[in-house]
């Protein structure tokens, strides 16, 4: 997957984000569907609740001319969240700057901490197999957090670490400008989609992230402590292949 020329515009200077936008609902099935039913056959019955607007997510943190390079530069040696205090290197994300497939997870681990890399630990290489098992290579997606330092002991970043944080991450999607956005759990997805809803009201659906198909799916942390979910990931990334173009990687023999 070479390179691809960039056609959305840059819009505004501006950085700063609106802290809390209006809502914007997204229809969803009530439940997942049953084994064995396509998910064309689920009816529309429930309200995902999406925090939207304008501001957020057409013109506030578009910059104009800008790049990764330019984003870590501003990031610099952050200290704008509780969690620079215990970290031991800022994490800001690898792959092709150019790629059509973005995953994005929820922060660095031990590993990732002591490497300076995403999904480098054992989470790392359980995503590696799935990129591999897609058809691709890591160095054809990109990979990166909603936040960007180790939170200690693992633990779920708070809601202003996030937002505090987020604000790179967006600025990165807009300079990659993806076909496709797999969020690797429920922090990241909340943070893309501003919902409050669980990861089970939409795992496995298509939503749109401004013009981005957007599909969450299990974190691999989660898919080590409980292996049947595999399949459901699977399932999943199976979806985002469709949409790409993408066949799946053939078994050694």
């Amino acid at each position: 997957m070479g390179k691809r020329s960039i056609t959305r515009a840059a819009k505004s200077s501006l950085v700063e984000l609106p802290a809390m936008p209006p809502a914007l609902a997204v229809e969803l099935p009530a439940e997942a569907p049953a084994a064995g039913t396509s998910v064309k056959s689920a009816q529309p019955a429930a309200v995902l609740s999406i925090l939207n607007s304008q501001g957020l997510f057409e013109n506030a943190d578009r910059i104009e001319g800008d790049t990764l390079e330019r984003i870590r530069e501003d990031l610099g040696e952050c200290t704008r969240c509780r969690l620079h205090t215990t970290r031991n290197k800022i994490v800001f994300g690898s792959g092709n700057g150019r790629a059509e497939l973005v995953f994005v997870g929820e922060g660095p681990g031990h590993d990732e901490d002591v490497q300076g890399l995403p999904f480098v630990g054992r989470a790392g290489k359980l995503l590696t197999q799935m990129i591999e098992a897609m058809g691709l290579q890591r160095d054809q997606v990109y990979i990166c957090n909603v936040v960007k330092c180790r939170p200690p002991e693992n633990r779920r970043p708070e809601e202003d670490e996030v937002g505090t944080c987020s604000p790179y991450l967006y600025r990165q999607l807009d300079v990659i400008q993806p076909k496709a956005i797999v969020c690797l759990g429920l922090t990241a997805a909340q943070a893309l989609l501003k919902t409050k809803e669980p990861i089970s009201r939409f795992r496995g659906q298509w939503l749109d992230y401004r013009g981005t198909k957007l599909l969450a799916t299990y974190h691999p942390a989660y898919l080590l402590r409980n292996p049947p979910a595999k399949a459901e990931v699977w399932k999943d990334l199976q979806k985002v292949m469709a949409h790409l173009g993408l066949k799946a990687k053939k078994a050694s023999k």
